[in-house]
């Protein structure tokens, strides 16, 4: 099967919106998720479209909220009506908050761990059992360096949820073998370039507690993003996160990666969790699970 039909959360910009094309390009159909379709995304909607028509490629946008389980189901429900699977999920979604990390409410945090990886389980519990059912798929976590690799400071809401993600991408693999399906985790790096991490992301709620720790830590986010720009080389561009989601993508079923980094800067993260990769391949052969590490391949299954 070459043409693929992919979804993609969190598709209105960034690494999802790159995605999104890099893979109609390649070929797919692609439903690119985002909220408000029909208002604060309008114009990315408009955008996809355009692109579709001047490539000749099959790229649409769903109405697709990662944080309502409703929107999540109606936005699967469509794609199945009008495709009839889902062979490929990228999970993008994701939010950043900057500041303090006493400075942020416990709802906030929440609200952070919704995003970033409730999110996810919403969308798995509605695209799974399809996949299950055809005995293939692939899901690609869209994870970050920050998991394993150099933590800059205020940045502790975000890295804690990406994190947890991450385990939780972990956790399925396993889980998913055996009935076929793939899974790919995708660690960027920090791009400053392309990307609206820094630009969208959140604040404190507590200002006050927030002005304390600006007393001693005066000028921090502006020097760690300035930091992070020049660690980048100058060709460091967000689309070579696309490109690799794509290459992933592309391989043969059986063939992808379980995790790949794309960290210009090297802040560690591949160093730390080949050890961590290789550990659990060490665990899982003590405790005769070995076959996990493989996906297993059911007769008459459709390749993703």
């Amino acid at each position: 099967m070459s043409e693929k039909i992919v979804l993609i959360t969190g598709a209105s910009s960034g690494f999802g919106a790159l995605t999104a094309r890099a893979l109609a390009d390649a070929g797919s159909t692609v439903y690119a998720g985002m909220r408000h379709t029909d208002g604060r995304n309008a114009a990315q909607v408009r955008a996809a479209a355009d692109y579709a028509r001047q490539h000749d490629v099959d790229l649409r946008a769903l109405e697709l909220d990662v944080g309502s389980q409703d929107s999540v189901d109606a936005g699967v429900a469509r794609v199945l009506a009008e495709q009839g699977r889902i062979d490929v999920l990228v999970h993008n979604a994701g939010h950043m908050v900057v500041g303090p990390a006493e400075a942020f409410t416990p709802q906030q945090l929440a609200e952070l761990y919704d995003v970033n990886v409730l999110s996810t389980q919403r969308v798995n519990r509605a695209v799974l059992p399809g996949m299950r059912a055809r005995g293939a798929g692939l899901v690609v976590w869209v994870s970050s360096s920050s998991v394993k690799g150099g933590t800059p400071p205020y940045l502790a809401p975000y890295f804690a949820a990406k994190a947890a993600m991450d385990s939780l991408a972990v956790s399925y693999a396993g889980e998913l073998a055996r009935w076929g399906v793939e899974t790919s985790i995708v660690v960027p790096g920090s791009f400053t370039r392309g990307t609206n991490h820094f630009a969208r992301s959140g604040r404190p709620a507590d200002t006050a507690v927030e002005a304390a720790y600006g007393t001693r830590y005066a000028g921090l986010v502006d020097q760690v993003a300035q930091k992070l720009a020049a660690l980048a080389p100058a060709d460091a561009e967000a689309t070579m996160v696309s490109d690799e989601i794509a290459r992933v993508v592309s391989l043969p079923a059986g063939r992808r990666p379980f995790r790949v980094h794309v960290d210009p800067a090297d802040d560690g993260s591949q160093e730390v969790s080949e050890v961590a990769d290789r550990v659990r391949r060490q665990f899982l052969a003590r405790v005769d699970l070995s076959d996990l590490l493989e996906v297993a391949s059911r007769p008459g299954s459709a390749p993703a």
